[in-house]
């Protein structure tokens, strides 16, 4: 019998101990590198990053964000990762990153003069929202530039398909991601029959939070943000990016 699991933390935790490269941490898959640099560049772009600035990128992924701040002078770049286990891969490759929670920041206040948060909201539980765009404002510095993107204004269904037995699922695997991950699964289910664990697949892609631009944009704002203005994503037509800045 086969379990699912839509616990996030724990769909990163098991990536990042199964990941050769970082980029595995951007959950977009190995062969979207280039979406991934484009997408960061864009991001980049619409906060007008600089020579100077202070960067805090939450859920930082493969660390491509932190990489075009150091390129472009910023005085400093941190970045955040929901477990120790993503925190230890990138850091190997000589990135600054800290385990945290978008709801519980671990940074002091007035940090940041440019807060990313790209792709991590939408798998953040709605209860915890309000908690997580207030910590975004408390360790903004006045004026601060943020850019949280990737938000649904629809809701979203599980792209994941639900497997009743193993095989159907190795079978789904194989054909879908090829050898590598279907062995990572192979041996996972192997070690939890040998502990007499039950066998749990984290899927990692149920979206636990979506708005309306006009109820996420007043959630922004009672949160203390100033709304700048919003546009739909290029690669994801429902979900919008939204740039906002902390008042002075």
């Amino acid at each position: 019998m086969i379990t699912r699991s839509d616990d996030y933390v724990e769909y990163c935790r098991q990536t990042a101990k199964e990941a050769r490269d970082p980029h595995d941490l951007a959950l977009r898959g190995r062969k979207n590198k280039e979406v991934t640099k484009r997408v960061h560049q864009q991001i980049a772009d619409a906060v007008d990053l600089h020579a100077g600035d202070d960067l805090i990128d939450i859920g930082c992924g493969d660390g491509s964000m932190l990489r075009i701040a150091d390129a472009a002078g910023a005085n400093s770049a941190i970045g955040l990762l929901a477990t120790e286990e993503e925190v230890a891969l990138l850091r190997r490759f000589g990135l600054n990153v800290i385990q945290g929670l978008a709801d519980r920041l671990p940074l002091r206040d007035a940090s940041a003069s440019v807060v990313v948060c790209n792709n991590v909201l939408l798998v953040v539980p709605r209860e915890n929202i309000p908690a997580s765009l207030r910590e975004i404002n408390r360790v903004a510095k006045p004026s601060a530039r943020i850019f949280l993107g990737e938000i649904p204004y629809v809701e979203q269904s599980d792209p994941t398909p639900r497997f009743g037995t193993r095989r159907e699922l190795l079978s789904h695997l194989y054909r879908t991601y090829g050898f590598r991950t279907w062995f990572g699964m192979v041996r996972r289910m192997a070690y939890r029959q040998l502990t007499g664990k039950p066998s749990v697949i984290d899927t990692g892609t149920a979206i636990s939070f979506w708005a309306a631009p006009e109820e996420f944009v007043a959630m922004t704002q009672a949160a203390g943000l100033q709304f700048l203005r919003y546009w739909q994503c290029d690669h994801y037509p429902t979900r919008n990016n939204y740039l906002l800045r902390k008042p002075n």
